[in-house]
């Protein structure tokens, strides 16, 4: 019974070993991956940094090529335009951290600037040319795709400013209230007649009473002054003018 006794802690000491020993190896291995893939990482980064500042104006100024070197980026997880906080280095390397904000604050100008006409909810297509003609030609075309970037950044002003989509159409929306359904119809319907709507309209295409049709035109001019109205046409004692959906040429 000794011996046995004894051969068998010689076997528990043998396997505690042994495991010790897989341990070790498999930490030496753990950690040597985790430092070959620091290696790879670094050279990725030394690689994609010399690559963007060599190349830093014509992501600034070129739409098309911008837009490439996000879609790039965003495959590996990496956001460039995201600014000093989530940019990193990226903002440090590129100054598109600046560029973004800048954007930004021009995007908010034109809101800002605009809101008293519009309720605070412009075209997307509308709010790009505003900019544009703000920022001048010398700054570079900007586009869609950027302003959505940027409105990003202004998410923790908690001011409201969101993108969204009404009858197909993508709209920015400035202020803090979020359009309710019956205004999204009054809008997307608004939107096929430059912005002119009566109650007639909705009585007739959607299939509502007089007095809901009424209601959501006067709740739209009073209460959330999003549309104006006419009391002066010809065919109808009064005419809504949706002011987000009628064309402005300032």
């Amino acid at each position: 019974m000794h011996r046995l006794g004894g051969v068998g802690l010689a076997a528990f000491e043998r396997h505690e070993q042994s495991k010790r020993s897989f341990a070790e190896l498999s930490n030496e291995l753990s950690q040597s991956q985790v430092d070959h893939l620091h290696s790879q990482l670094n050279q990725f980064r030394t690689a994609l940094a010399r690559f963007a500042s060599s190349h830093r104006e014509t992501i600034k100024n070129d739409p098309t090529f911008r837009h490439a070197f996000q879609q790039m980026c965003s495959s590996i997880g990496v956001d460039p335009l995201a600014g000093p906080r989530k940019g990193g280095w990226w903002a440090e390397l590129l100054g598109i951290g600046d560029w973004q904000y800048e954007l930004g604050v021009q995007i908010v100008d034109v809101c800002v600037s605009t809101r008293e006409r519009n309720g605070g909810v412009i075209e997307m297509a509308e709010l790009v040319r505003l900019v544009t003609k703000l920022r001048g030609v010398s700054a570079g075309t900007i586009t869609e795709d950027d302003v959505v970037r940027s409105i990003k950044t202004l998410h923790p002003l908690g001011a409201g400013y969101q993108v969204v989509e009404v009858g197909g159409i993508k709209m920015v929306r400035s202020v803090v209230k979020e359009l309710d359904e019956d205004q999204a119809i009054v809008l997307a319907l608004a939107q096929e007649s430059g912005g002119r709507i009566v109650e007639d309209t909705l009585v007739d295409r959607k299939g509502w009473t007089q007095e809901r049709a009424h209601a959501a035109l006067d709740n739209m001019l009073l209460r959330d002054g999003l549309c104006w109205l006419d009391e002066q046409d010809k065919q109808h004692d009064r005419v809504y003018w949706v002011t987000s959906a009628m064309q402005w040429e300032a």
